[in-house]
């Protein structure tokens, strides 16, 4: 077999695999989505670099918890969670120039504070209401005074 026989045979693999890919993210957003309270919710995972460090992902609301998926990865479970007593809402702010470019369209970062320390996510503002709305909506009984 001549070698340019190979070379499309690889590239046809190299296609086919590509868009295996491709339909597996979409089978898994649609399998995340079908439990509901899901959003684009983008998380910094490094903030030593001003404006660098941001990763797309998609939010889930379960329960008393924030699940955090990576947007390009294949598995199931929440890259992160965070329980919803120990997030506290600390501001929000308009995204700065470098990181305009990674983040989605109109979304803004907010500012949150754990036991860990700051937490920074990226939302749109419809969004930011809903998460308001959850971090308010603590089962009777819970302290208020904690943060």
């Amino acid at each position: 077999m001549p070698v340019w026989q190979w070379l499309l045979d690889a590239a046809g693999l190299l296609l086919l695999l590509v868009l295996l890919y491709g339909a597996a993210l979409i089978v898994r957003r649609r399998v995340l989505s079908r439990h509901g309270g899901t959003f684009e919710l983008s998380h910094r995972v490094r903030s030593e670099r001003a404006g660098r460090g941001w990763v797309l992902g998609l939010g889930r609301y379960s329960g008393e918890t924030l699940e955090w998926f990576r947007i390009f990865s294949l598995s199931p479970r929440p890259k992160r969670t965070w329980q919803r007593e120990r997030l506290a809402y600390d501001g929000r702010r308009e995204p700065e120039a470098p990181e305009q470019m990674s983040l989605y369209p109109d979304h803004l970062v907010i500012s949150c504070q754990t036991r860990e320390g700051e937490v920074e996510l990226a939302m749109s503002p419809a969004s930011l209401t809903g998460f308001q709305a959850w971090l308010e909506a603590r089962p009777p009984g819970t302290d208020w005074t904690r943060g």
